[in-house]
């Protein structure tokens, strides 16, 4: 039973990181091989710690983001919240579908702290995306693992590389658009300052 509630924390610590944190399944492959856990109570457990530290991340974010970002793009930000609890099951499939590529999360809850999107719009699809997600990435570490332990070494790859610049171009570009042009004028424009 610690080794799932260890599985738990692990997964919520990593979670908690905006920026360079490992994946949460690095975690729970770690784990699962280490012990010798259930894949599946690995799972359940690694995917609510992981939906824990992304929902006290993007609570933290805009104390962060606070007192750097100019009025102007706060104001946009409360902008696109509104327009994104508007739209309940849009925002869920979005975020559903976000989950299922092999993409980072904190810009997604960086982002949704950002706007004040409440968690409910955001959880619950995260849940479910992670859960399909992870369970690929766990059950593939899972036999990577049994047929080759060289598998291992914890090198810099290029997957790696591709997922933080990926994550940050999309942070960037959740930052950088004029949401309020979008949706109110129907026009792409991008608006780069941004801080105070």
């Amino acid at each position: 039973m610690l080794a799932y509630i260890a599985v738990f924390l692990a997964s919520l610590l990593v979670d908690i990181v905006p920026f360079f944190g490992p994946p949460a399944w690095t975690v729970m492959v770690f784990f699962q091989i280490r012990y010798g856990l259930d894949i599946w109570l690995v799972l359940v457990a690694g995917v609510a710690g992981s939906a824990v530290g992304r929902y006290i991340l993007s609570r933290y974010m805009p104390l962060l983001f606070d007192g750097v970002l100019t009025e102007a793009k706060k104001e946009d930000l409360r902008f696109v919240g509104g327009k994104l609890a508007q739209s309940g099951w849009k925002v869920q499939l979005f975020v559903f579908l976000y989950t299922l590529v092999p993409l980072p999360s904190w810009p997604l809850f960086t982002a949704s702290g950002m706007a004040r999107v409440h968690a409910i719009n955001v959880i619950p699809a995260f849940i479910a995306g992670k859960f399909v997600s992870d369970m690929v990435m766990v059950l593939s570490g899972d036999y990577a693992a049994r047929n080759a332990l060289s598998m291992m070494s914890g090198d810099i790859s290029w997957k790696t590389i591709f997922g933080v610049a990926s994550g940050l171009v999309v942070l960037a570009v959740f930052l950088f658009i004029d949401w309020r042009s979008v949706f109110q004028d129907k026009r792409l424009r991008f608006s780069f300052r941004i801080w105070k």
